[in-house]
């Protein structure tokens, strides 16, 4: 097992290898060791790879490097999760981009059922600031672990309520665990790492380089179930983020503000843009996602509709899955041409057996 860790860091080490490459490869040879044992033209002839990658792979030799890894893991109590572990996050495998490899410092489970990321600007205003302490306060009850970024603003705030309310929190870094950006937060991480964990996939001598922020982003937006911006302007991480997740199919929601406040201008242009549905509160939310106990559409009451075309009850057990579904979830499961879809959705409204709701989601009546 030592010398498959060992293979495993050496291949996220290796030059032009990245997510994309690392997955096609394991799915492949099915172990890393294996994939460095390969011969050349059997490398070269996988999709994706060539020749080109397949030279990076066979003259790779920073073996050393991995061991360094591996010495400062094991002193540290740090876990390395491969691709392929039972403990790696699921819900990154549904991204096209996972990291191959993760470094986790803590005790939270990785792979809970419900998961939320909650993001936003680092010069929050204190209207931001209430809200999400409201927001994070209100879920203890329900058993959700809360993903973000540990930067400044709503990152620190969101991490902070979730300490003070006893609700498990990652904190997905854009460096190695050797040290912490920003240095201020070096307290904040340590109490973050006794009550949910430190996430990264860079190696322990990674500085907080410009460009790791977009591939931290990533992760940010592709682990959990469901992204909070809640204030961001037009441009920066949290739009980057919030796109991320919208391209990975996750659920989004934006916090309305003022339409002259530059920190809620990226928010406002989410919900225009049909990408995000509009946070109002928690109550809202935790009912947008299927997640509240008591639900308005009983069983009993889907399985009357029995007078449904094919393509109407398609729709309607896509529907059944959860609470609400957005469009995008709706065109991915159906198996149909996009004017089908928009046909049978048209018919199940005026029977008056779905009703839709902002952000092109939609729900049983």
């Amino acid at each position: 097992m030592q010398s498959e860790l060992l293979y495993q860091i050496s291949l996220s080490l290796v030059n032009g290898i990245g997510p994309v490459q690392s997955r096609l490869l394991i799915e492949h040879f099915e172990s890393a060791e294996a994939i460095f044992k390969a011969k050349k033209k059997e490398l070269s002839c996988i999709d994706g790879i060539g020749e080109i990658r397949a030279n990076f792979i066979k003259s790779f030799h920073n073996f050393n490097e991995a061991e360094l890894e591996i010495n400062f893991i094991e002193k540290q109590n740090i876990q390395a999760l491969f691709i392929t572990d039972k403990d790696y996050p699921k819900k990154l495998l549904n991204c096209y981009d996972p990291p191959v490899l993760l470094y986790y410092k803590g005790n939270a489970d990785l792979n809970t059922e419900k998961s939320i990321s909650i993001i936003g600007t680092r010069n929050n205003t204190d209207y931001g600031k209430k809200v999400t302490e409201e927001f994070v306060h209100n879920l203890q009850s329900h058993n959700i672990t809360v993903y973000s970024g540990l930067a400044f603003g709503i990152d620190s705030i969101a991490h902070k309520a979730c300490l003070k309310n006893n609700i498990n929190t990652i904190a997905v870094l854009a460096h190695g665990l050797e040290t912490i950006y920003p240095s201020l937060h070096k307290q904040l991480s340590n109490d973050i790492i006794n009550a949910g964990g430190l996430l990264t996939e860079f190696k322990r001598d990674i500085q907080p380089d410009k460009h790791n922020f977009p591939k931290r982003n990533r992760i940010v937006a592709g682990i959990s179930d469901a992204t909070i911006v809640i204030e961001t302007d037009n441009k920066g991480g949290s739009m980057i983020t919030a796109g991320l997740a919208f391209n990975y199919n996750k659920d989004l929601f934006a916090l309305p503000g003022k339409v002259t406040d530059a920190r809620s201008s990226g928010c406002l242009t989410l919900i225009q843009q049909n990408k995000a549905s509009v946070f109002i509160n928690t109550e809202h939310f935790l009912e947008n996602m299927g997640w509240l106990q008591t639900k308005k559409t009983p069983k009993k009451q889907r399985e009357l509709f029995i007078d449904l075309t094919k393509d109407e009850k398609t729709i309607v057990e896509i529907l059944q899955s959860k609470d609400s579904v957005s469009i995008d979830e709706i065109y991915a499961k159906a198996n149909m041409s996009s004017s089908s879809v928009a046909a049978a959705i048209l018919n199940l409204e005026l029977q008056n057996v779905v009703s839709s709701l902002p952000g092109k989601m939609y729900q049983l009546a």
